[in-house]
């Protein structure tokens, strides 16, 4: 099943309006004539158009949308999943939101870092134009800011592991609680830096932030052992960590040598499945084959299904691109990434990440 956008927030008197109109059109809908007339109209996905693009290094840059219909919010910190047409097929990937959720002119932001094996990051940093129009998937991410402020930060990233941090660091300003924050930074070298002037910027304007930039190539790689010189009180903020997975593993071993893992949050691009207990496991039932399998709790229902011989769909293997989507018909399953335990009937779910819990029926 192809992948479409978000469900758009469409206004009550639209949908009554449309609703009426249906039973004159034939064989289009009236949302099919709104959709050629400008396909920001679409009532079957949102989508949105391209205001302005902004270059921050070489190789990324921030893209300022507008959604079509009312965006339906989102937490600092969380990920939108963008879609566009390139040579004539869809593409998802999924990018960290860099603007704050509160814009004023209702805008919103990602910054893609252009990886050249890849298909969207290339288009949007090097091919796309304002005037685009690119289709917005659901909101993601638990990577977020309590809703309680905390006295103390600490945001420590590399590379692009400053977006989602990017967004943070706005919704605190905006909401004027730029207290006491301290952002260690690494890449490469200055003209690697994304938002470099920003960030700089951020930190005239605000006295209680503290802006550390390690330049790797001149200074070599920011440490674990460094953070008590570089923030003495390390452990006693509560910590933002987003980057490339060996820095997080690094850290993630040395606040658990302190004890203090309960003040630590991460941002892996690429998640482990091993962080969580596993649960009860169960029973798979692949509908259109009619096979099962079995998990323990462990094992990814993508996973257990090749093992018994299937082909099923996958892309990343990660959650991120939506590829491995099926629809499950019945039972609940475990998000191994976090341990939570949801689904319902009908709901479209990602089998690369989830196992059952319990026995579960899926359409695939």
């Amino acid at each position: 099943m192809a992948e479409r956008g978000a469900v758009p927030q469409v206004s009550r008197t639209r949908q009554r309006a449309l609703g009426a109109m249906r039973a004159f059109f034939t064989p289009l809908l009236p949302d099919d004539y709104l959709e050629l007339i400008n396909p920001l109209w679409s009532t079957q996905e949102l989508r949105g158009r391209i205001e302005r693009i902004q270059r921050e290094t070489d190789t990324a840059v921030t893209v300022w949308i507008r959604p079509g219909y009312e965006w339906p919010g989102h937490k600092a910190g969380q990920y939108v999943r963008i879609g566009v047409v390139v040579n004539g097929v869809h593409h998802w990937r999924a990018y960290s939101l860099t603007s704050d959720p509160g814009h004023p002119q209702g805008l919103i932001s990602v910054t893609p870092k252009r990886v050249d094996e890849g298909v969207v990051s290339p288009f949007l940093t090097q091919v796309a134009r304002p005037g685009d129009i690119v289709r917005l998937g659901g909101v993601e991410g638990d990577f977020t800011l309590p809703e309680r402020t905390p006295e103390k930060l600490l945001f420590i990233s590399a590379g692009s592991g400053v977006t989602p941090i990017m967004g943070m660091l706005a919704a605190l300003e905006n909401s004027g609680d730029v207290q006491d924050v301290v952002h260690l930074h690494s890449a490469h070298s200055e003209d690697d830096v994304i938002f470099g002037s920003r960030l700089k910027k951020f930190d005239e304007r605000n006295p209680g932030y503290k802006l550390h930039l390690q330049i790797t190539g001149d200074s070599g790689r920011m440490e674990p052992a460094h953070l008590d010189e570089l923030c003495p009180d390390w452990a006693e903020r509560e910590a933002f960590v987003s980057g490339p997975g060996e820095m997080l593993d690094a850290l993630d071993e040395h606040w658990e040598s302190k004890g203090a893992t309960d003040k630590l949050r991460m941002e892996r691009f690429q998640p482990k499945l091993d962080r969580v207990e596993p649960g009860a496991g169960g029973t798979i039932t692949f509908a259109k084959s009619g096979k099962e399998a079995e998990s323990d709790g462990s094992k990814p229902i993508l996973v257990a299904g090749e093992d018994e011989g299937l082909e099923l769909p996958f892309g990343c293997r990660e959650g991120i691109c939506h590829t491995c989507i099926g629809k499950l018909c019945s039972g609940q399953i475990r998000d191994l990434r976090n341990g939570r335990v949801y689904g319902s009937e009908g709901e479209m779910v990602r089998t690369c990440i989830n196992a059952p819990e319990g026995p579960i029926e899926i359409a695939l």
